[in-house]
């Protein structure tokens, strides 16, 4: 009796067995959560397409046993959600607009500041510098781990009139991206709205606001051409760069063997260049889909670029660096890297 109740439990228990060994097999499933569009690795915003093949290396090098699932268009959770659970934990992995977490942590609004990187090769250089091995630090104690540097170049739309010099703001109500790029703003004398990217085209739509600067991805994937009557392109200079890096919660990082963490990080590294190459080949598609929808492009000049690093150091550079002593450290670590 004894002997068929045995075999009976084991019978009962082999499909939980199963079930878990195949669970083992399977290994561990990261999720990427980012706020643009979805696509394909070869198709789409290179944003998603770079996450995607962030997760295909993952599962080659691996071997199937660490995979990622990406969740385009903010729809595991809202934009501005991520950075907070990606510190707790509750998230894996994000490509984020750093700058968007600067209510949360001020210091992190280096991202996304007027004329403080200058070009891509600059923005790259951050990685092993002083301001970069400082930005990483800092993050890192915050429990967010820097897994692939991305660096896009952003330009203006506009419903109202040409955006080129800083006395073109005034009186439009603008979104910056950020409370430095506010302030600068501010500074102009517009008035200004704050918006993540996934939410820009039903503003402009409707007249919630009258300009917008943001990277020429976003100004594409978001269909802005649609809403917008002049176009300021980054091709060949601009006063604003933003850090969109794959972050991961450090909780989960460390949760990880060293092999496979050696491992997100390689894959994350050489992706870098991919970034770089998709922002810089948007720079220039921007200006065809602008054209083709009516509308022409104006062009940052080296006068005008003076004109906004001027009032950016009276200004948003000057708020910033009273923000904390970090703040100051990493905008004068900052200065060293030339553009």
């Amino acid at each position: 009796m004894q002997t068929r109740r045995a075999l009976l439990s084991t019978a009962l228990a082999a499909p939980a067995l199963v079930r878990l060994g195949r669970q083992v097999a399977a290994g561990r499933d990261l999720k990427i959560s980012h706020q643009f569009p979805g696509g394909s690795e070869e198709e789409g915003d290179f944003r998603d397409r770079l996450c995607r093949k962030f997760a295909a290396a993952l599962r080659q090098r691996s071997e199937g046993a660490l995979t990622a699932t990406v969740y385009p268009n903010a729809s595991l959770m809202k934009t501005n959600a991520q950075f907070a659970a990606l510190r707790k934990g509750a998230l894996d992995l994000s490509l984020f607009p750093l700058a968007y977490a600067g209510g949360q942590l001020p210091e992190l609004n280096i991202g996304l500041m007027a004329c403080v990187v200058g070009s891509y090769a600059q923005g790259a250089a951050w990685k092993t510098a002083p301001v970069g091995r400082k930005l990483a630090a800092f993050l890192a104690e915050k429990g967010i781990v820097i897994v692939a540097w991305v660096w896009q170049a952003n330009g203006v739309v506009s419903r109202a009139n040409p955006i080129v010099v800083p006395e073109d703001v005034r009186g439009l109500k603008t979104r910056g991206g950020s409370r430095e790029m506010d302030i600068l703003l501010l500074a102009a004398g517009a008035a200004t709205l704050p918006l993540p990217s996934n939410e820009i085209y039903a503003a402009m739509q409707t007249g919630v606001v009258d300009a917008v600067v943001t990277s020429s991805t976003s100004m594409i994937s978001f269909r802005l051409e649609e809403t917008g009557k002049h176009l300021t392109t980054a091709r060949d200079r601009t006063f604003l760069f933003t850090f969109e890096p794959l972050l991961m919660s450090k909780a989960i990082f460390d949760s990880l063997t060293s092999g496979e963490r050696d491992l997100i990080m390689a894959a994350g590294a050489e992706l870098e260049p991919f970034g770089t190459a998709g922002s810089k080949a948007d720079e220039d598609k921007v200006v065809e889909v602008f054209r083709k929808a009516g509308v022409q492009a104006q062009e940052i000049d080296k006068t005008a670029f003076e004109k906004w690093l001027a009032l950016a150091r009276t200004s948003t550079w000057k708020d910033y660096a009273g923000r904390s002593a970090e703040a100051a450290e990493l905008l004068k670590l900052s200065q060293d890297i030339q553009a």
